[in-house]
């Protein structure tokens, strides 16, 4: 029985944390440009501002669900 509980909790906060994710919004220290999704019709407007600040040293993440 607590196993089920826990279960269901876990269940629920990841849920909830999914929902809050994909229809909360996002939002960027202030001075940061808004996010953008990586697509191939923005590719070339996200590798001219990644290649924008010379003096920068430059870092990409990918983050993978698996």
């Amino acid at each position: 029985m607590r196993a089920r509980y826990i279960f269901g909790v876990i269940l629920a906060a990841a849920l909830i944390g999914g929902l809050v994710h994909f229809y909360c919004g996002s939002q960027v220290p202030s001075g940061q440009p808004p996010l953008q999704p990586l697509t191939t019709g923005n590719l070339a407007v996200i590798k001219a501002v990644f290649n924008a600040d010379e003096g920068d040293v430059p870092v990409l993440v990918f983050l993978s669900p698996t």
